[in-house]
């Protein structure tokens, strides 16, 4: 199910990068009182009433060649483009000036809900002005202060309002969504292709080719599979071309409806710390991956460069250490068959679930192998655990101080988990609660 997205969209130094942090709940943007210090767009999750989306800061107009009504046009194109919902932030401070007019105006043209918030009303006495933003024709102006988080609450009664309802999808429980992620030109496309057998893709040497992401249907071995082919994901600064944008957002959107996520590295010019990032989307995303090595023909191929390669992957992504590598060629389809099994049984584990039982019992021997820890005198006990969730497996510990969990100890049981029942090819979750 797609999360809703959010833009926060405003001129220079209205708060943006404040009230950002305030719904993401940590400090993620830079915060200078300084017009433009947030260099580029910045995504995050939010939540508010047991509702999740997505917020983007669309910060940090640079001052450059360019200027600076066209920078404004980029940051609400942004809104235009991607968001369910747009924040339009202003300064209750300095009023309505030019460039607020500019970017309204941008704004009316979207066809898209606008909730006005009025940043920095710290003081009850600049309240009696809230009535001239009227003028500015999104209805009710929120006055907020980001800094102390005066008002938010309304504000986001008045921005979820706006959700879109969410529908299921009309595909049979059974059926297997996975997407393609990584830099692009590492041939997500092609690879599509050839698991299709047709050019039902346009493939092309020129990077950034795919602009959107597509839904393909797939059947295999009497199992059904969507396929979500994604836009490459772009460097930071270069997102900014008008040919690329917003593709990073697109496909963190097709990972929230994936059930497992392919994160494709190219051969030939090896691992970038881009790759990193992009994986790093999928996994705290919570979904289950697996690591496609593409071009593999390319490589002067043998059982040592193989290896080589894998202990290279182990070393630069050890948070996913779960994930299987598959390598492979989407243009001459060599080891192409390896891929469906590999993503097959990383989607059963991320569904698995454990008898509680069952789970206990390697709980229990675990602890009788290496025996909880103490702090200050006090020793931790496990009272039992349970498995809360699945997509991805996440498990509950019920402790007598969950403070005395240290994070090594929960990082051994996991590891514990992982050596009983598998749960190759998905991350798992251990929450350590106090038993009411």
């Amino acid at each position: 199910m797609r999360k809703s997205v959010v833009a926060i969209v405003g001129r220079p130094n209205v708060g943006k990068s404040t009230i950002f942090n305030r719904l993401v709940g940590e400090r993620i943007s830079i915060v200078e009182d300084i017009p433009g210090v947030t260099r580029d767009r910045i995504y995050a999750q939010a939540e508010w009433l047991t509702t999740n989306f997505n917020v983007i800061d669309t910060g940090g107009i640079e001052l450059g060649d360019e200027p600076l009504l066209v920078q404004m046009r980029y940051q609400a194109e942004i809104a235009i483009d991607e968001a369910d919902v747009i924040i339009f932030l202003v300064n209750g401070r300095e009023g309505i000036t030019g460039a607020d007019e500019e970017v309204a105006k941008l704004l009316y043209k979207s066809n898209k809900p606008v909730v006005l918030g009025v940043n920095k009303m710290d003081n009850p006495e600049m309240r009696e002005t809230i009535y001239e933003y009227y003028s500015l024709g999104f209805g009710e102006p929120y006055p907020i202060s980001g800094s102390h988080g005066l008002g938010l609450g309304d504000l986001l009664d008045a921005v979820v309002d706006y959700f879109p309802k969410q529908e299921l999808n009309n595909e049979d429980d059974d059926t297997i969504y996975f997407s393609l992620i990584g830099r692009p030109n590492v041939g997500k496309s092609s690879l599509v292709n050839a698991m299709l057998n047709e050019e039902r893709v346009i493939v092309s040497e020129i990077e950034g080719t795919t602009r959107d992401a597509i839904d393909t249907k797939l059947h295999k071995d009497n199992q059904d599979y969507v396929i979500i082919d994604t836009a490459g994901m772009r460097k930071r600064g270069k997102v900014y071309e008008a040919t690329e944008k917003y593709s990073v957002l697109r496909a963190l959107k097709a990972v929230e409806r994936s059930d497992v996520v392919l994160v494709l590295i190219d051969a030939e010019t090896g691992i970038r710390e881009q790759d990193k990032k992009i994986a790093g989307y999928a996994h705290d995303a919570g979904r289950a991956i697996v690591i496609v090595v593409n071009k593999w023909d390319t490589i002067d191929a043998n059982e040592k460069s193989m290896k080589d390669f894998e202990k290279n992957i182990r070393a630069h992504f050890q948070y996913l250490d779960y994930a299987p590598i598959v390598f492979l060629s989407a243009k001459t389809k060599k080891r192409l068959h390896t891929l469906i099994p590999a993503i097959q049984l990383a989607s059963e584990n991320h569904a698995k679930r454990i008898p509680t039982n069952v789970l206990n019992d390697v709980i229990m021997d675990a602890i009788a192998m290496n025996p909880t820890p103490t702090l200050k005198g006090k020793r931790l006990k496990v009272l039992y655990c349970t498995q809360v969730a699945v997509k991805p497996p996440s498990f509950v510990v019920f402790v007598n101080d969950p403070e005395l969990m240290h994070f090594s100890y929960q990082r051994f049981l996991e590891n514990k988990i992982r050596e009983a029942f598998g749960f190759v090819g998905t991350p798992i979750k251990l929450f350590a609660r106090k038993r009411q």
